[in-house]
């Protein structure tokens, strides 16, 4: 164990890591992560995307220098000031709605989605909150009961809360993957169970994340949201979507819940944003109706929200991704890289790959075991850390979908070499050549 490392577990709280191997950097450059040893890692993983525009870009390195330098105060709380104002503006006229629409702008995804859960709570003057298993909307608050992955992991859930099914075409409830009858049936009751609860006329909102990301980056069939939307505004229920990590770009269109929604008069009522939005500082917001997110007064508190720095660094990141089209080289560069992760077929470990999936820049390499077609925990486990070995930063969600989601500014010759990294990393861990018991001291989730 390195000196670095050491400091690390005698000073830092255990409560606040979630490690997959000893990873230690010391700087970094476009996708490139440095260790102290000069060693250099392709980041595939982009600090699970709040790094989205790589490290080190110059667009965000301007705006903040020029914050810091010049910085009006510390916050938004009681001042307004040119860039948390413009950054608001900026977000309003990117994100598609109806109506007089309001922005929160806060710290992080948690906060955000904390804080529009509580806000459709006030103005529906309902307490019941519908979400999806194994989803993730944060580690705080309402937002940490109404996550699944926090429910599986034996947080309590919120009193309020309500689960449903999020449909999963790899893994349909009923039937077999490769019949689409079950794969629509599948969405199809998720869909009934939605419209169950929602006519008891005790739902505040439903919050829903466009791709299951941490519940192991699960694609719904297409449609789905756009229907779920449907029976929401049937019932007069909000829908929050939860754009945190899968929207600004990834997913090869600006906003994940583009890929259902064509209509520019039926969008979510309220989206919320964080990682990427921040270019690697704490920055996020929700985007919605003024009457939600308006009242009441000075109910969501924090003295730096809206800080200059923060502020600035996410109009840097916005005017990027728009200006370099990173959503258009999100879709290039993501089908490059899945169509090469397909293409291991036939490599040696390559069986254990059950499949490959997602949109853009954020794909899904689910890793079975051959013999079952069941999840193997143990081998995406022991892959990541290979893998880290080898020269790349992967970590696994779900117990075993390896989670590729690297910065938007990945080249097509770093892409390459990732599958290269990967398709060896895989071969290693089932052939036994990936030493478990040191792989065990880092428990990932």
């Amino acid at each position: 164990m390195s000196t670095l490392y050491a400091r690390d577990e005698v000073a830092l709280a255990g409560i606040e890591k979630l490690r997959f191997f000893p990873l230690e950097v010391v700087s970094g450059h476009g996708s490139t992560l440095v260790t102290p040893d000069g060693r250099e890692l392709i980041d595939l993983s982009a600090t699970w995307t709040a790094s989205g525009l790589g490290h080190g870009h110059p667009a965000i390195v301007e705006a903040v220098s020029r914050a810091v330098r010049t910085a009006p105060g510390s916050g938004g709380l009681s001042a307004v000031h040119p860039d948390s104002v413009g950054l608001a503006e900026d977000l309003l006229a990117l994100v598609p709605g109806t109506g007089e629409r309001r922005v929160y702008l806060g710290h992080a995804g948690s906060d955000a989605n904390d804080v529009a859960l509580r806000a459709c709570r006030h103005a529906t003057g309902r307490r019941t909150v519908l979400a999806f298993e194994h989803g993730y909307h944060g580690g705080v608050g309402v937002a940490m009961g109404v996550s699944g992955v926090h429910v599986d992991a034996g947080m309590p859930a919120d009193p309020d809360a309500v689960f449903i099914p999020y449909p999963n075409p790899f893994r349909p409830a009923e039937g077999d993957r490769s019949d689409q009858a079950a794969v629509d049936a599948d969405a199809a009751a998720s869909l009934a169970r939605a419209g169950q609860a929602l006519a008891d006329h005790s739902i505040a909102c439903l919050i829903v994340e466009p791709i299951l990301s941490d519940g192991g980056l699960v694609v719904p069939p297409d449609g789905f949201l756009r229907r779920l939307h449907e029976l929401c505004r049937a019932h007069g229920v909000p829908m929050i979507c939860d754009e945190v990590k899968m929207g600004l770009g990834r997913p090869g269109t600006l906003h994940a819940f583009e890929h259902d929604f064509r209509d520019p008069a039926a969008n979510p009522e309220i989206v919320t944003f964080g990682k990427v939005l921040g270019g690697g500082l704490p920055l996020s917001a929700a985007v919605g109706p003024a009457e939600i997110l308006d009242h009441p007064p000075a109910a969501a508190l924090l003295t730096t929200a809206g800080n200059p720095v923060c502020a600035a660094a996410g109009r840097a990141v916005l005017a990027t991704i728009v200006g370099d089209r990173l959503a258009e080289r999100a879709a290039t560069i993501g089908a490059l890289l899945s169509d090469s992760l397909r293409a291991l077929a036939g490599s040696p470990g390559a069986d254990r790959i059950g499949d490959v999936r997602g949109r853009g820049l954020a794909i899904g390499v689910e890793l079975v075991d051959p013999a079952t077609g069941e999840r193997d925990p143990r081998l995406a486990a022991q892959v990541v850390y290979r893998a880290w070995e080898l020269g790349a930063v992967v970590y696994y969600v779900g117990g075993n979908v390896l989670e590729i989601t690297p910065p938007l500014v990945l080249e097509e010759a770093e892409a390459g070499r990732a599958v290269e990294i990967l398709g060896a990393a895989i071969a290693d861990a089932a052939a036994g050549r990936v030493d478990a018991e040191e792989v065990a001291r880092y428990a990932g989730w």
